[in-house]
């Protein structure tokens, strides 16, 4: 898969919603229903990080809830790219970019939005083929006046700013003109989740997908 492509399809990821959910899923036995829970209040991509054991085994769960769109996050080596894949993900999301990182990515179609937090690194990726990246991390890295910021040097990229993103703060970057979507986790509360309080998770959900 090319670089142009893979942005191409991380593009269309990002235009399913204004949020794309951050899930640290620590119990397989619950993905299924958190997925579809946050499909049922519009937000149908879910990424999930691969920062627990049960990541992978989330993934497979999650893949088969109708109407998700389920991508990897933290992608860091060649091995969680295969992993990845092997599950069942869409599409892969890190925090950075590494030139064996993106080779795996583009030798194993998976669509990848690799991460950039100042204009060199987003250059780099753009000169690469990848037009569309992750803004991380969002917040700590200058927040929506940075993205902002980068929008007249650099209109050729779009961005999906996560790290920090809250409800508070989303519409900020939401509203600026290289903003495709952002990432957030607030949509799926750890003491809700762990209850499969469903329900307040599917109307933390739709909230999120009316955010522009």
């Amino acid at each position: 898969m090319t670089p142009d492509h893979a942005s191409e399809l991380t593009a269309k990821v990002c235009a399913l919603a204004p949020v794309i959910p951050v899930l640290v899923v620590d119990d397989a036995d619950l993905a299924e229903g958190l997925a579809a829970a946050l499909v049922a209040g519009g937000l149908p991509a879910l990424e999930v990080t691969l920062r627990t054991p049960a990541a992978l085994d989330a993934i497979r769960a999650m893949a088969a809830v109708e109407g998700g769109v389920v991508g990897a996050g933290t992608l860091l080596t060649e091995a969680d790219v295969e992993a990845a894949k092997a599950a069942g993900a869409s599409f892969g999301v890190s925090p950075g970019a590494t030139e064996r990182l993106l080779d795996a990515a583009e030798a194993n179609d998976l669509p990848l939005l690799p991460g950039a937090a100042t204009a060199s690194e987003a250059m780099a990726l753009l000169e690469r083929g990848y037009s569309v990246q992750k803004f991380f991390p969002a917040e700590a890295a200058g927040g929506a006046p940075t993205l902002k910021s980068l929008a007249a040097p650099l209109p050729r990229i779009r961005f999906c700013p996560t790290g920090g993103v809250t409800p508070g703060n989303a519409a900020s970057y939401l509203s600026l003109p290289n903003t495709l979507c952002v990432g957030g986790s607030w949509v799926a509360p750890n003491e809700a989740v762990a209850a499969r309080d469903w329900a307040t998770v599917t109307a933390l959900a739709t909230e999120a997908a009316t955010l522009t």
